[in-house]
């Protein structure tokens, strides 16, 4: 069953990214039927960022209260339910509508991303073998295939509605796959003696080294967020490029984090934890700066898939990290994966005001200089099972029954 319940988790997860990109992809189409000004838009599209943002901060709760399984198809059903309605909504120019789907499909992304990564590092902690990488490179293959249906459609000039309409029954036949096989993995029990102790406060979960394991979801999430929003953007208005060329340059980022995530995991099994995200760390930071420094937009393309590749697997091996305690990885999950949410929803704004005052290449030095940090905090990354020993593979459990 584990195996199933692992496919469902690997749906939800490409299901969200297969509808953000779908949405992406046909933003400006959308303001065109809406006849929306940019600071119309703005306040449409603030609605995506609220939902999310509610989401990640209600999930903490919702997961411990309600466990992850609900969550998981709330984040399903709702992102569906959404879709559906900015399809819908759009053409008959409901501003207001619309904003309400996208507050949906924000708040179930928001809700299930916690659950997911709740889940996906117990699971890893059940099999022994990294479970939590594949579950982000899922995200990163929806967003590759959203964002390259969009383009298709995008330039054989098909009507929002279809596009939307097609993504919904999409979306919504992988959230029915995950609801119907999702079999939560049992946690392990607490000992005798602690059966009628209180739960730990989050105070007691917060030590140095969940501390310095947000710091790295927080910076990994960032430099994402910051190429998701800006690196479009950045290539028109610094480089003059076509728009078509700005969604080019953010699909090839997705792409070079999804074969990241695919391809990486048997370099942490190789080399452990600490020393693959230092790696990556370091790798993200010298695209970000080839960014910062490049003179044209070839450059400016390259430099943002050494940007996706190496940030890659930052955030996933955080979370694996964090998950990696006999009874209390569930918690710690959920305060490292809201940091990196947080600062993915947050980060791209502050780096807008920036932008504006000194340009969007020098505004990119913030994330390099995060992604340092985070090269600086991956010690507290090693596994409690064994030493980070180049050589030292990870325990292999037995193959569960599917």
């Amino acid at each position: 069953m584990i195996g199933r319940h692992r496919a469902a988790l690997f749906a939800t997860s490409t299901m969200t990214g297969f509808g953000i990109a779908s949405w992406i992809t046909r933003t400006p189409a959308v303001r065109d039927e809406l006849g929306a000004s940019i600071e119309g838009m703005g306040v449409v599209l603030l609605g995506l960022s609220i939902g999310s943002m509610i989401g990640i901060l209600a999930a903490g709760v919702l997961v411990r209260r309600l466990g992850t399984r609900p969550l998981i198809v709330l984040g399903g059903a709702l992102p569906v339910t959404g879709m559906l309605l900015v399809a819908l909504l759009a053409p008959a120019q409901l501003a207001v509508g619309v904003w309400a789907g996208l507050f949906l499909i924000g708040f179930g992304s928001g809700v299930a991303e916690i659950g997911l990564n709740v889940e996906a590092a117990a699971v890893e902690r059940q099999l022994s073998r990294p479970v939590v990488p594949v579950l982000h490179a899922c995200f990163s293959l929806g967003t590759v295939l959203g964002g390259a249906a969009g383009i298709a459609l995008t330039a054989v000039r098909t009507p929002v509605l279809v596009h939307l309409l097609v993504a919904t029954v999409v979306m919504a036949a992988l959230a029915a796959f995950a609801a119907g096989n999702l079999r939560p993995v049992p946690r392990a029990e607490p000992a005798p003696s602690a059966a009628t102790a209180p739960a730990p406060r989050l105070g007691a979960v917060l030590t140095v080294q969940v501390l310095l394991i947000a710091a790295i979801t927080l910076a990994m999430a960032f430099a994402e967020g910051a190429a998701s929003d800006w690196l479009p953007l950045l290539m028109t208005n610094d480089h003059g490029a076509p728009e078509a060329v700005g969604s080019l340059v953010f699909t090839g980022f997705a792409l070079a984090m999804f074969i990241g995530r695919s391809a990486g995991t048997p370099l942490v099994a190789r080399f452990g934890r600490a020393r693959v995200i230092r790696v990556c760390a370091a790798v993200g930071a010298v695209g970000v700066l080839l960014v910062v420094v490049s003179p044209n937009p070839v450059l400016t393309a390259a430099a943002a898939g050494v940007w996706g590749l190496g940030i890659a697997l930052g955030f996933p091996l955080a979370v694996s990290a964090a998950g990696d305690h006999p009874t209390d990885g569930d918690r710690r999950v959920s305060v490292v994966a809201t940091a990196g949410y947080v600062a993915f929803l947050a980060g791209p704004p502050a780096l807008g005001f920036l932008g504006e005052h000194l340009g969007l290449q020098p505004a990119m030095l913030v994330p390099a200089a995060l992604l340092v940090i985070a090269l600086l905090a991956a010690p507290a990354t090693r596994s409690r099972a064994q030493s980070d020993v180049p050589g030292r593979t990870l325990p292999t459990a037995a193959p569960a029954p599917d």
